[in-house]
């Protein structure tokens, strides 16, 4: 170590000049260990801290998954009446045949149309409560609109409805019956349906059914008529428009060729 030594100044005065520089250097090298020292107890902090919030993120998403847990009707088409009650309805064969066999029982009500490629709808009524006909009409629209009625451009369809105990799958000898099909017995009521159609933000959910059904339980919801859009890109406006996450749920939730006739927020 090499220490340069002015001669204008004293041994004592060096000496005194160096041991200033000295202590200000040692004073400048514990402020930097103080520095080091806090910039340290920060970044553990920070690190505990985004430790912390990933926790309380997964937990957060864990709550989220649990609340969404799906209700059973929700695999299916359904809406909420605006009497309050459930009304589901299949989207294809073998949804229409599970609906029927598993969840078509007692007091409820059984809905197709005339024509082929129609939903089997169903009314729950597990109270045995007296089943008003504004609910009796919306499910024939709901039955009509999911049915090759609206994919043909009809207006109105003639509905029937039966209970349950009614449809079975056993044919006569001989006889064949395709997939999500039944027979019917004894006396059938009659209604007539139409296309009448919305598609709603349920609590977070999508919610699809008549018009007076949907606007009595969602605040946000479109109506829907006979259009040419593609059912994917028809999704992505009503999931826009509602505030909804599942395209894919849209997707089962909208008739083929509709398009958005309104927007009500």
């Amino acid at each position: 170590m090499r220490i340069k030594l002015k001669f204008t100044k004293s041994l004592e005065e060096n000496a005194s000049y160096y041991f200033e520089k000295s202590k200000r250097a040692k004073q400048k090298l514990e402020k930097t260990k103080k520095a080091v020292r806090d910039t340290k107890k920060k970044l553990e902090n920070a690190e505990k801290i985004t430790s912390e919030e990933i926790k309380e993120e997964k937990k957060k998403k864990k709550l989220k998954k649990v609340i969404k847990k799906k209700k059973w009707y929700q695999n299916f088409r359904w809406f909420m009446s605006s009497d309050g009650f459930l009304v589901v309805g299949g989207r294809d064969a073998t949804s229409n045949e599970i609906i029927v066999k598993k969840h078509a029982s007692g007091n409820d009500i059984v809905f197709h149309t005339q024509m082929a490629g129609s939903p089997f709808v169903v009314i729950k009524n597990p109270l045995n409560k007296d089943i008003p006909d504004s609910t009796i009409q919306q499910a024939a629209d709901f039955c009509v609109s999911f049915s090759r009625a609206f994919d043909e451009g009809l207006q109105t369809s003639e509905v029937y409805y039966v209970k349950p105990e009614q449809l079975s799958r056993k044919t006569k000898a001989g006889e064949y019956m395709g997939k999500g099909a039944f027979m019917v017995y004894g006396k059938r009521n009659y209604t007539e349906g139409r296309l009448n159609v919305a598609v709603g933000n349920y609590n977070g959910t999508t919610m699809s059914g008549p018009v007076e059904a949907v606007e009595k339980h969602c605040k946000k919801y479109v109506v829907l008529k006979k259009g040419k859009e593609k059912k994917s890109e028809l999704a992505k406006k009503i999931r826009h428009l509602l505030e909804l996450d599942d395209l894919d749920e849209i997707i089962r939730f909208i008739p083929k060729e509709a398009e958005i006739e309104e927007v009500k927020k």
